[in-house]
């Protein structure tokens, strides 16, 4: 069995993270395997170490041979010595380029020792870091929601980030050492927001910017000020930069971390830059995901921006719309004009199967009838608890064929598949909208979602 394992990841290696002849193969293959007979030799073997070993040589071969400069320039200033330790793309392009020069792999440590290092090296590891910052027309602002999202970045696994997460695979499990490690490493050393994806759609550009935080971190009252900081830093980042719009996805742009993003746009009124937190687009999608023939729907929750903005929406056209939390039903009662407030109802007996729902426990949704559809109204998937229900997905649209360079799907969405929030911000840029939608402002849905299938994108069906 442990032979048979490390036959298999000797043949993957060879076999995926190098494209040469079949002689050169076998040379990888024993220079690759001496490390690794040399520990089964002396009775020191580890079927852990060998995958962690194996999952690393295969990363940095792929990533020196990518073409795409991606390696930060703050990894070299916090700790100096991995100059030596680790090479770049950058770096490795030179020994295709001068044939003479960059011979070490991985490791640059011998090049500086016998003196076969390019000159050129450090020039060219800067100069590629400032190509790669050209001015977008827009920026999504992200960040990580759980350990196997770092799976879902550009320098991650493609044969994983092209799909919706998905742990059943056994060896998602054997990466999971690897995952943890990148989050300690992004909570220490993190201290800006860093590009992932560089989209086109025509002549317009895109790039998505992570915060390097995970969802739990959104969830720390003490965590909240730091998490704001970076917010704001690339905020700032962008206007500088030029940036039309930046539009703040999940957790970013979350109420009481910093109200739908109004904090920003008070603290710098002159911001050249449109923050957009895509509400708009957000509550059209979910709006045309209601049954055109529906007389009445539970919202599970009115607190929230968009179910506020939904509950307005289908009490103006006589839907009635029932919910069972006194206090949030009089506070949105509150908001209504009174010809629209008739149509809102506190009750705990009437029985609907359309449900909007923002979060909800499984407790909750055992207590829904049979075949209710729970439409989410919020940027994060539901459990799904029932077999004998429908979920939808979370609002998202399908993009158009003519936008380029997706090369992973949205966590838990498929491929081409993007959030009606990342779609509001590129209408901003697409429609020359010059207003902020952040706070209590909003979009017209009707007027947001008529924009995105005139440009292209296409409504989902059921997720």
């Amino acid at each position: 069995m442990f032979m048979k394992m490390f036959s298999w990841f000797l043949i993957h290696l060879c076999i995926a993270a190098v494209i040469h002849p079949f002689g050169e193969h076998i040379v990888y293959f024993t220079l690759f395997a001496i490390p690794m007979l040399s520990t089964v030799y002396m009775g020191n073997g580890s079927a852990l170490v060998f995958v962690l070993y194996i999952v690393y040589i295969d990363f940095m071969n792929n990533m020196g041979h990518c073409n795409f400069e991606l390696v930060p320039k703050w990894m070299f200033q916090v700790f100096p010595p991995l100059k030596y330790l680790m090479y770049t793309p950058s770096f490795h392009s030179l020994h295709h380029t001068q044939f003479r020069t960059n011979y070490s792999l991985f490791m640059p440590f011998y090049d500086y020792i016998y003196s076969t290092m390019d000159k050129a090296s450090d020039e060219l590891y800067e100069s590629s870091l400032k190509g790669t910052e050209e001015t977008p027309d827009l920026v999504h602002l992200t960040h990580m929601t759980n350990l196997q999202s770092a799976y879902h970045l550009r320098v991650g696994f493609a044969s994983i980030a092209s799909k919706p997460s998905d742990n059943s695979e056994w060896y998602m499990w054997t990466l999971w050492p690897l995952a943890w490690l990148s989050m300690v490493v992004a909570w220490i050393y993190g201290s800006s927001a860093f590009v992932v994806e560089r989209i086109k759609l025509k002549k317009m550009k895109m790039q998505t910017w992570v915060v390097p935080r995970y969802n739990f971190q959104y969830g720390l009252t003490w965590d909240r000020e730091s998490i704001n900081d970076l917010i704001e830093k690339a905020i700032l980042d962008a206007d500088v930069r030029g940036v039309k719009v930046l539009s703040l996805g999940l957790l970013n742009q979350a109420k009481q971390l910093n109200g739908n993003g109004e904090l920003f746009r008070q603290k710098y009124p002159k911001l050249g830059v449109r923050i957009v937190d895509g509400s708009g687009l957000a509550t059209g999608v979910v709006l045309k995901s209601i049954p055109s023939d529906a007389k009445q729907v539970f919202l599970h929750t009115g607190t929230s921006k968009i179910a506020r903005a939904v509950a307005m929406a289908l009490c103006g056209k006589g839907i009635q719309v029932i919910m069972n939390r006194k206090k949030e039903y009089d506070m949105l009662k509150s908001q209504m004009p009174e010809n629209r407030a008739s149509y809102l109802k506190c009750s705990s007996n009437d029985i609907t199967k359309i449900w909007l729902v923002e979060r909800i426990d499984d407790k909750e949704q055992r207590m829904a009838p049979k075949g209710t559809v729970f439409i989410p109204i919020s940027q994060f998937p539901l459990k799904k608890v029932r077999k004998d229900c429908t979920y939808l997905s979370t609002p998202a649209m399908k993009i158009p064929d003519t936008m380029q360079n997706i090369h992973s799907c949205e966590n838990w969405l498929p491929r081409r598949v993007m959030s009606a929030w990342h779609i509001a911000g590129i209408l901003h840029v697409l429609e020359g909208w010059s207003v902020h939608e952040c706070g209590d402002d909003m979009m017209d849905p009707e007027k947001a979602w008529s924009a995105a299938i005139r440009h292209g994108f296409v409504p989902l069906t059921k997720a």
